[in-house]
């Protein structure tokens, strides 16, 4: 006896086609934006590993003019209250004294009106070089033309989104402002194994913070199991005044899904640590990480393991050598070096291997030596 089966309309077994190839569709999709997650979180991986990484090994420049003694540079500061910032100015004090120059250094006290004051004042020294640290050259442009008419060369630290001869500058002396974000981003993404909750914090003052967040906010997108949850534009000037009350907001907005803060430096992190603590339950295994300079405090929030996972530092002596080497080249009328020093990652894991028990970023790469045999000291 055979069994027969009811026979279903055309219209109705289409209708059952359709959805199941959306279905199918909709399944093959799933399949591949979990690929596409497991790639990415993957890769942010292996960058990760790649940033840690010991930099013993000097990859800048090892040829250029011979430097001659008695010359004076001059020293403007955005505001050396920032750790970066004091810290290259120790480097090119440092990097002066082998060549036995004079180094002035003027402090622009993190106001506009205070560097234009600076500049006012370098310029009046008439020294053979002036170098920023730390603020747009765009932002004193009108007074960067002049030491340009004046033949006076200008060589920037962070005064630029990139490194380079731009904004009338010689050169501008900095890592990837693009590199040093990202791999604080994926880092992020790495450690929560992409499903990180993030806050962002920038000063849109600066070219090079709106550059950093920019990046960190697109590293986040990119994650598909992360969550971007703001991007707050904080001055770094004003940090030890807004960032108390401001963490105490977000953590009220956020509560837990807030598990990562990506600072464009290290100064927004100085200031949340008693808000922390005071918050305790809500607070806890919040990871700060910062694309900045390395200071001597985040180094020691860093290795105590307190309210600081990580920081992308930069070899801020190393840079304030960098910056005299580039000002000497000028003076040869010979061209800037080119040198961008590669990003790194300090985190608890690896601080031990950078600059010792120093609290900062200090590269055994030989960079001292190199930068004495080009200068013939």
């Amino acid at each position: 006896m055979k069994t027969s089966f009811p026979t279903f309309p055309t219209s109705i077994r289409r209708a059952r086609r359709t959805a199941l190839a959306g279905v199918l569709a909709a399944g093959l999709a799933a399949l591949a934006g979990h690929a596409m997650a497991d790639d990415f979180l993957d890769l942010a991986k292996q960058k990760v590993a790649a940033a840690t990484a010991t930099k013993n090994k000097w990859d800048g420049p090892t040829t250029g003019p011979k430097a001659p003694a008695g010359k004076t540079i001059v020293f403007v500061a955005s505001d050396m209250r920032n750790g970066g910032v004091l810290g290259v100015s120790k480097g090119v004090e440092e990097a002066a004294r082998t060549l036995g120059w004079t180094v002035r250094v003027l402090d622009g006290q993190g106001t506009v009106q205070g560097r234009t004051s600076a500049f006012n004042q370098a310029m009046a020294l008439k020294p053979a070089g002036i170098l920023l640290g730390g603020f747009d050259a765009r932002e004193q442009a009108t007074s960067v033309k002049k030491a340009n008419e004046a033949k006076v060369p200008v060589v920037g630290w962070h005064a630029a989104k990139e490194a380079g001869a731009v904004d009338g500058m010689f050169f501008n002396v900095t890592t990837s402002a693009q590199d040093v974000a990202e791999i604080a981003a994926l880092y992020a993404v790495a450690k929560s194994d992409g499903k990180a909750g993030v806050v962002v914090f920038t000063d849109s003052a600066y070219a090079v913070a709106i550059a950093k967040s920019n990046a960190m906010a697109n590293v986040i997108r990119k994650c598909g199991g992360c969550s971007l949850l703001g991007v707050e534009d904080t001055p770094l000037a004003d940090t030890s005044t807004r960032m108390p009350q401001l963490t105490t907001s977000l953590l009220q907005r956020h509560g837990a899904k807030w598990s990562y803060s990506l600072g464009i430096n290290d100064l927004y992190f100085d200031f949340m640590g008693p808000t922390l603590q005071s918050a305790g339950g809500s607070a806890k295994g919040l990871q700060n990480l910062s694309g900045g300079d390395g200071s001597e405090s985040a180094y020691q929030r860093i290795r105590n393991q307190r309210f600081q996972a990580g920081t992308v530092p930069e070899p801020l002596n190393l840079h304030g050598w960098q910056m005299v080497d580039e000002i000497n080249r000028a003076l040869a009328s010979q061209p800037p070096s080119g040198y961008s020093t590669p990003v790194h990652l300090v985190t608890a894991e690896n601080i031990g291997n950078d600059g010792g028990p120093k609290n900062s970023f200090d590269p055994d790469n030989g960079y001292r030596n190199a930068y004495r045999a080009i200068w013939g000291r």
